[in-house]
């Protein structure tokens, strides 16, 4: 995809975070842009964000990622910085096929992050370490 249609998704996460801040609700002509950008995992994307699934994990190194709890109880991973989640999904779609900019977990993060929905977690370097690695995640 583009760097356009990127440049407009970026437009489209400002949008939501000045309406979404001002009338704790995304208006119809937003959810539709939005459904317009990225595809059937939008409105997935917003179910996770409705259910608190999105935790923001940081480090006192300043270390940041997301942990995304999906639909089917796994949870993933993701890495808003460089655009990447571990699902198959994203495997799949965003980096094989071409055929999204990023999948419901991904976009979960971002949502989530500009509407202020996301919970935060501190943990340690050490902690992060083990997450980034894989080996485990926030709260254990």
């Amino acid at each position: 995809m583009g760097s356009c249609l990127l440049s407009v998704a970026e437009q489209l996460f400002k949008d939501i975070q000045r309406t979404y801040l001002q009338t704790n609700q995304i208006p119809d002509d937003l959810l539709i842009a939005l459904r317009f950008v990225f595809g059937p995992c939008a409105l997935q994307a917003l179910d996770l964000v409705e259910k608190r699934s999105v935790t923001c994990v940081t480090s006192p190194s300043g270390r940041k990622a997301f942990q995304v709890l999906g639909g089917s109880g796994r949870l993933y991973t993701c890495y808003a910085s460089c655009h990447y989640c571990p699902c198959p999904a994203f495997s799949f779609s965003v980096l094989r096929r071409n055929e999204s900019l990023m999948c419901k977990h991904l976009l979960a993060a971002c949502l989530s992050q500009v509407m202020g929905l996301c919970q935060q977690e501190q943990v340690s370097d050490q902690q992060m370490t083990h997450i980034l690695s894989g080996q485990t995640e926030a709260s254990t």
